[in-house]
């Protein structure tokens, strides 16, 4: 494969160093158009950060904290419900993700916010999404979180919601089951809502939600559901519920010897946490529970702490002329490591100056401070990594920390001497983290006390941080990069993690990204990054796998239905991301020219917009498996280059294995695929 290099001026969106390409091919083509599209989307500093989409619940959600809060805008209100209604479905209730199934707390939490915002009951929209209430179970089926949310509004019995001690943030580490045993995630959610749950601030709203009963309120429904052999971890916990709300009584009438101390932890602890971080651990259910609490504990509007949490929320508001919408949180730092590896194998060299502020701009969030982590991860190692968000400085996380170091290994920025310390910290700081199965989770080390999904609160599926095989063949992929081997200790640890949770017909389940086929080619790109011989039985299985998978059209999808059931998985309408991982996965194999391969990349550069983007419509992120999900809008875009430009370089290797020779330019123009060093 051959180009035409012109001297003339630059394009728009495409720095002056880089000669402008004309193309002989579609594929060259389409590369050059999705570089350009995303050179024009980087922000002056370097950066990069696209929207994250998500289900109408945040807006919702919102609307009852301020009825609750009684600080309702009118105008704003009305925004709020022309996107609730702009998001109901054909059947009347609300999805968590694009295209799936009516879901109970998305239907209850939007008929409730409409209802607040004064749409008659009688409108035919709300009579549609009371019958799919009913038809889901109505308020007794929502999550103890969706549930606490009602109860501060008068619509909910506390008695019969679960209890959140205040005092388990006094558990030590000498308990089996402690404070640090939860993920960093719940972590952040429960601490306001102990706090909440000890004050128990309702303010009555002047409406009902009796209608959404399927056969009237009745309080035996709103029972907590035990299981049906006696002696289990549920039942105990259920049992140990009715103690905690004898505590509760008692520290009414001020006789409880741990509650003012529980109270105090758990206020510092909060506050603390919102310092160095954009908001509480900068995700929108616990910075709107820390707004919440520091309301319920008797903070005045006024105060900077109340002043900056409410900020925090609004930066995360996207308001038009008849609309408002949220973003559950902000992703520049992912989004801005994955673009500069897809520019990088696109082309642009290391030294220019659109990746040189980038690697800077990463460079300067580099987290050198001992956040959470240090409780699970005792490690005598220096404090490095990333977080997802602008900032926060508690939370870094290994997924973010391997994808940068990917991205600042191709890239020096202005000081080399600075990314190569920088390079040494996070490596040594990411493999501290490695499970004693092998694998690696997202932000804790041994994250995994099982014992604790039985907590009758946790049913919100995300009490824990477990290892998953897409973070672990990430960290595989970059020390390939490193030049570790095969015989490396903790090499071997993670291969055998994930050969140990391959599934039976060849993939990998997918925790961070939707589904079988995130997971699958997560591993096949790690795998063959350290240097595994590909021919082995078991990872051929995989190969065929994602072979059996394609669609007709050429292309790849599947839908967040596989997380409730594994029948459906690598079955949906293609997707440019999701088209972009298999292709990537097979490429693994080292074979570029096989018909799968080549029907996907003709699926990419057929379906590619005119200005360089790709649509997708279809979710293809994961937040908590069956509870959230998540619309990266940069994965359209940043993966599906990345796909084209490996299989381009694939294609100039082949050439000249077989005896081609490409002149200087060429050659310079192909070296993408390594890394600046």
């Amino acid at each position: 494969m051959s180009v035409k290099i012109k001297g003339s001026p630059a394009r728009a969106g495409v720095p002056a160093s880089q000669p402008d390409i004309q193309p002989e091919s579609d594929l060259e083509a389409a590369i050059q158009r999705s570089r350009d599209f995303l050179l024009s989307q980087q922000h002056p500093d370097g950066h990069w950060c696209f929207e994250l989409m998500v289900d109408a619940t945040l807006v919702a959600d919102m609307v009852a904290y301020h009825h609750w809060d009684q600080s309702v805008d009118e105008v704003w209100q009305k925004k709020a419900v022309n996107h609730i209604f702009s998001m109901q479905l054909e059947d009347g209730g609300w999805n968590i993700y694009l295209n799936g199934p009516a879901e109970i707390n998305a239907t209850v939490k939007c008929y409730l916010a409409l209802k607040l915002a004064g749409v008659p009951t009688t409108d035919p929209r709300m009579l549609k999404a009371r019958e799919m209430a009913h038809n889901l179970g109505g308020p007794p089926r929502m999550n103890t979180f969706s549930k606490l949310y009602l109860a501060l509004v008068g619509l909910y019995p506390w008695k019969h919601l679960p209890t959140i001690p205040v005092e388990t943030i006094l558990l030590g580490k000498f308990f089996h089951v402690n404070f640090y045993e939860m993920s960093s995630w719940s972590r952040s959610m429960l601490v306001p809502l102990a706090i909440i749950n000890h004050y128990k601030p309702t303010r009555p709203v002047d409406v009902t939600l009796d209608e959404l009963y399927p056969d009237g309120f009745h309080e035996r429904d709103l029972k907590l559901p035990k299981d049906p052999e006696f002696l289990t971890w549920r039942n105990f916990f259920i049992h140990l519920d009715k103690l905690h709300k004898l505590a509760e009584w008692f520290a009414k009438k001020g006789i409880h010897p741990f509650r003012k101390r529980a109270l105090r932890n758990a206020e510092r602890w909060m506050l603390e946490r919102c310092e160095g971080s954009s908001g509480l651990a900068a995700i929108f259910p616990a910075m709107l529970n820390c707004l919440i609490a520091l309301k319920a504990m008797g903070y005045p509007d006024d105060h900077p702490g109340v002043i900056r949490a409410a900020k925090e929320l609004k930066n995360l508001e996207h308001e038009t002329e008849d609309r408002v919408w949220l973003e559950p949180c902000l992703s520049p730092v992912w989004d801005t490591g994955i673009i500069e590896i897809c520019l990088h194998a696109a082309g642009v060299p290391a030294d220019d100056e659109s990746l040189r502020k980038t690697t800077d701009w990463l460079l300067d969030r580099e987290i050198r401070f001992r956040g959470d982590w240090k409780f699970k991860n005792n490690a005598d190692v220096e404090p490095s990594g990333w977080a997802f968000e602008y900032d926060n400085k508690w939370n870094p996380d290994v997924d973010d920390t391997a994808m940068i170091l990917m991205a600042l290994r191709r890239v020096p920025g202005s000081d080399r001497r600075r990314r190569d310390a920088a390079l040494e910290r996070g490596l040594k700081w990411m493999l501290s983290f490695q499970c004693k199965d092998g694998g690696w989770g997202a932000f804790d080390k041994d994250c995994t006390k099982n014992i604790l999904n039985k907590v009758p609160f946790a049913d919100h599926n995300a009490m824990l941080d477990p290892e998953c095989a897409d973070i672990t063949a990430r960290i595989l992929e970059f020390l390939g990069q490193e030049g570790y081997d095969l015989d490396d200790p903790q090499v071997k640890k993670a291969i055998q993690f994930l050969r140990e949770n391959q599934e039976e017909d060849g993939s990998w389940y997918g925790r961070w990204g939707v589904n079988y086929i995130y997971g699958t080619w997560a591993v096949l790109r790690g795998l063959r990054s350290i240097g595994l011989d590909m021919n082995q039985p078991w990872l051929q299985k995989a190969r065929r796998w994602l072979e059996t998978a394609q669609n007709d059209d050429g292309g790849w999808g599947e839908r967040c239905n596989t997380y409730d059931d594994p029948i459906y998985k690598a079955q949906g309408p293609s997707t440019a991301s999701q088209t972009a991982w298999a292709i990537m996965g097979l490429q693994s194999f080292g074979e570029t020219s096989c018909t799968s391969i080549s029907r996907g990349i003709e699926y990419l550069v057929r379906n590619q917009n005119a200005d360089g983007s790709w649509t997708e419509n279809e979710t293809t992120g994961t937040g908590f498996p069956r509870v959230f999900y998540l619309k990266y809008d940069s994965y359209r875009n940043a993966w599906p280059l990345l796909a084209l430009a490996e299989q381009q370089e694939h294609e100039k290797l082949n050439l000249i294995r077989n005896g081609h020779h490409l002149n200087g330019k060429q050659k310079a123009n192909g070296e993408y695929a390594g890394a600046a060093r």
